[in-house]
């Protein structure tokens, strides 16, 4: 779906159209109390909220597609140490209200009610059991309960806002269809994994109604180098400390053909940007110094990438060894060149040359602007009866369940502003 913004004066409403006219057959326009656009995570969690009378419409052949992917299809759907100083944004107070009134524990009870078993991973990430389709089928549940409607392989083609909502047009199995709705919900993600469907058509409402968007940028990515200097290595995977501007993580690294990826650069890749250096430190869990000077004195004639080898793999032993021109056995190294090489392996620079992009990225950095947003309820300041949650709004998460409970916690949110607005 191509779009485009009609032409009016600065600061006016503007519609959203496509380029070619929308599809013959309109129906009488439906009239609802809540739209939300996307059936991902965030959107059906809000419709479970919303009360009666919400319509979930998304352009995809299933519901809650990312869900199904992720977590190499069981769904890391939360962790057990979400909070704020897990999340990127201009704003880093903006997710506190959210994530404090619906937080992982309120999910995992969520969870639990429904019989969905589930395991802890490494630092506090959780994991279904069987499959991430219990999440879906659970969502898909509770927005039954809550009597809201969904229709896949629905198309916008348009947006208008009245004095009492929003004339959106939506197409459907071939027909243009109008709708009335009180409130208008945009949950349709970022740009990440454009195979799934993602589109940035958020940031395109967004800039219809005047609401700013903070740059965009991949997140959670592999870093890619293009003299293709780690093919070697390809496979390799170690414990390290990746550092991207002061910021660390200790996890697993994986060496490609492209570069690097694994937790640790897709952790540090949200706070890297274009051009800047990484820093690595090999097997930052151990005393590099003390390991090496005890092998001097136990096994002089040994290698120094033999040495390494019993700590590091050994082709990334091997590698740094070449790398660094360390040739000799360890009994030539004085402490001082022990004390240097040390400070290169915790400390090796690096500086990519790009990212995968958003054809990988877990997630999308930047977004709509929270200034325009009420942290309460998610509803654009501006604007009453727009809301914008999930992936879309410039929060993003780290990796390990975080961006999941943003999801869940934003889009009720929303949903509870809704009901409170619909109640007598």
């Amino acid at each position: 779906m191509v779009l485009r913004f009609s032409n009016i004066p600065a600061g006016g409403i503007r519609t959203l159209h496509l380029r070619s006219p929308p599809i013959r057959g309109t129906s009488v326009s439906m009239q609802i109390n809540t739209l939300i656009l996307g059936a991902g995570a965030a959107g059906m969690m809000c419709a479970a909220h919303a009360g009666p009378g919400a319509l979930v419409v998304d352009h995809a052949k299933a519901a809650g597609e990312k869900i199904r992917i992720s977590g190499g299809g069981r769904c890391n759907f939360t962790n057990l140490h979400a909070s704020p100083a897990e999340f990127l944004s201009q704003n880093p107070h903006f997710a506190k209200s959210a994530l404090s009134r619906y937080s992982q524990w309120d999910f995992i009870d969520l969870v639990a009610s429904h019989g969905i078993p589930y395991h802890e991973k490494t630092l506090g990430q959780l994991f279904c059991d069987t499959s991430a389709k219990d999440i879906i089928a659970m969502l898909r549940h509770e927005m039954a309960q809550a009597r809201a409607d969904l229709w896949l392989h629905t198309s916008v083609d348009n947006i208008h806002k009245t004095d009492h909502g929003f004339d959106v047009t939506l197409t459907r199995q071939g027909k243009s269809i109008p709708i009335k709705t009180r409130n208008l919900v945009v949950a349709t993600g970022g740009k990440s994994i454009p195979k799934m469907g993602a589109t940035g058509l958020a940031y395109q409402i967004a800039a219809q109604f005047g609401i700013d968007v903070i740059d965009t940028r991949p997140g959670l990515v592999p870093l890619t180098f293009t003299d293709a200097r780690f093919k070697p290595l390809a496979g390799t995977a170690t414990y390290a400390r990746v550092t991207a501007n002061a910021t660390s993580f200790d996890e697993a690294l994986l060496f490609t053909h492209r570069g690097l990826s694994g937790p640790a650069i897709l952790q540090a890749s949200s706070y890297w940007q274009e051009g800047d250096p990484i820093t690595i430190a090999f097997a930052p869990q151990d005393d590099l110094r003390a390991i090496l000077k005890q092998a001097r004195e136990t096994t002089p004639r040994k290698a120094m990438a033999t040495v390494l080898a019993q700590t590091l793999p050994a082709r990334l032993a091997g590698y740094l060894c070449d790398e660094l021109n360390l040739t000799s056995q360890i009994a030539n190294f004085s402490d001082a060149q022990i004390d240097q090489l040390c400070t290169q392996l915790t400390a090796w620079p690096l500086t990519p040359s790009g990212s995968e992009g958003y054809l990988t990225a877990e997630v999308t950095l930047g977004g709509i602007n929270t200034d325009a947003l009420s942290s309460k309820t998610m509803e654009a300041k501006a604007i009453p009866g727009l809301y914008f949650i999930g992936e879309c709004v410039d929060v993003t998460g780290w990796l390990g369940g975080y961006n999941f409970q943003w999801a869940w916690s934003s889009g009720w949110a929303a949903g509870q502003a809704i009901t409170a607005k619909t109640l007598p």
